[in-house]
């Protein structure tokens, strides 16, 4: 199956119920296998749509449910809000993986969004780092216009 990078439709939705706040929830990363079983995009609803296929990676360095995010931040531009954090790596690590879903921990797991990486990247016994693009209107991993 594939990966699509999109916003979740059910997170769309639940910020508008205040379910989510990207600025001080636990916020986290899993990353998905190299070929997995499951699709996700836009109808990915939660994390545990990644276990329930058993489609999250495993392997040295790297613990399931992912890593949390540091540093969240939500600004503004213009009409554009968007949400950024720090990089995250994985040290030591030996795994492959072709995407990652960002997801909501303080909130049930909720899934906010994923992201297809263009093909597998695969690193044994080193540090697989995610770079998040430039925190603007434009190129913020997270982006509402």
């Amino acid at each position: 199956m594939a990966t699509t990078t999109a916003l979740c439709t059910s997170f769309k939705s639940e910020i508008l119920t205040k379910t989510h706040n990207l600025a001080s929830d636990t916020i986290k990363v899993a990353l998905i296998k190299a070929s997995p079983t499951g699709s996700y995009g836009a109808a990915s609803t939660a994390y545990s749509n990644i276990t329930g296929n058993s489609d999250e990676v495993s392997g040295t360095g790297y613990t399931a449910g992912g890593a949390t995010l540091s540093g969240g931040a939500v600004t503004t531009s213009g009409t554009t809000a968007f949400a950024d954090w720090s990089d995250v790596s994985w040290s030591s690590a030996t795994i492959s993986t072709s995407a990652c879903m960002i997801y909501n921990s303080s909130a049930s797991n909720k899934a906010i969004s994923t992201h297809d990486f263009g093909g597998t990247q695969t690193v044994t016994a080193g540090t697989l780092t995610l770079v998040f693009p430039t925190a603007d209107a434009s190129n913020a991993i997270i982006r509402i216009g």
